[in-house]
């Protein structure tokens, strides 16, 4: 019975390792796979250790440069990364052809236990930059993973003041993406200073969240305290952008609805200029308490 169940498993194994090489054969002039990254993305460690076996290279690369240990940081199974680790202790030192390391897959793709065993077991350089200037840490935080991007500062001594090419920060592309609570980590509990410029271009967190649209980072910025009129290297504020106008007119006019002196007040010394919504009417309209109304009489004589 046990020789039946040996044999039973020996033919799963070779029906598995068939399979990988039969997809191979179909896909390898298109995408320059080898069986080994395909086994790698399946996450079958049994065909993968067959394949070692055999003889199959790990450091061979597709199209893009990545080899099957790339593949493997960005698949997450730390048992494959373990086995290949053991099988060729320096298949960690490769790099795409834009420059990236596994270290920057697993750590874009949210893979903590990966990252943590290449910090034990790997020597990555802190902050190692792709073609782009990006960071392992910038990856983690523009993607949202925290846990990791923490991993990153206390096993690697990650900066988050590193830059990319145009001088974006970790907090830039934050906005970017629209990673609120990767914008609180930083601001918050790294005092990032959410006023910082890219050193190329001049922009703040705020001008690229307004960019892409991003109307609840805009509110979570605006919350800690972003600065509305820092202008970039082309003299832009971040109020010349429709979509943060809309959503502070929008404001303006819940503010009177509701009889908000102070707010109402706060926003037109930013420099809003009362329009009508889609009925017809101002937010000056809503306005009835005499300090409502006073709010924008002070705003428009002193918009600073």
């Amino acid at each position: 019975m046990k020789r039946q169940r040996k044999q039973h498993s020996s033919y799963r194994l070779w029906l598995n390792v068939c399979l990988v090489l039969y997809e191979f054969v179909k896909d390898n002039n298109k995408l320059q796979r080898t069986p080994l990254m395909m086994a790698c993305t399946r996450r079958n460690l049994s065909v993968i250790e067959e394949l070692l076996s055999l003889g199959a290279d790990p450091q061979l690369r597709n199209k893009d440069g990545w080899n099957c240990f790339h593949i493997a940081c960005r698949e997450g199974d730390p048992l494959v990364i373990k086995q290949l680790l053991l099988i060729r202790p320096d298949v960690w030192r490769t790099e795409s052809k834009t420059q990236r390391t596994p270290l920057h897959t697993a750590a874009m793709h949210g893979c903590e236990e990966v990252v943590s065993i290449l910090l034990e077991r790997c020597v990555y350089p802190p902050d190692s930059p792709d073609s782009c200037g990006a960071t392992p840490f910038m990856d983690a935080v523009r993607n949202g993973h925290i846990s990791v991007a923490r991993l990153l500062l206390e096993k690697h001594q990650a900066s988050p003041a590193a830059a990319d090419s145009v001088g974006a920060q970790a907090v830039h592309q934050a906005a970017v993406t629209g990673q609120n609570e990767a914008l609180r980590f930083l601001v918050k509990e790294l005092n990032v200073d959410v006023n910082q410029r890219t050193t190329d271009i001049q922009l703040t967190a705020l001008h690229y969240a307004a960019k892409e649209g991003h109307t609840s980072t805009i509110k979570t910025l605006l919350e800690f305290g972003a600065d509305l009129h820092v202008r970039d290297k082309k003299g832009r504020t971040a109020l010349l952008n429709p979509i943060l106008c809309s959503l502070l007119l929008a404001a303006l006019h819940m503010a009177c609805i509701g009889q908000r002196s102070d707010a109402a007040m706060t926003l037109l010394q930013l420099g809003l200029k009362d329009s009508e919504d889609t009925s017809g009417t101002s937010a000056r309209q809503h306005a009835k308490k005499p300090d409502v109304v006073q709010a924008f009489e002070c705003g428009i004589r002193d918009p600073s």
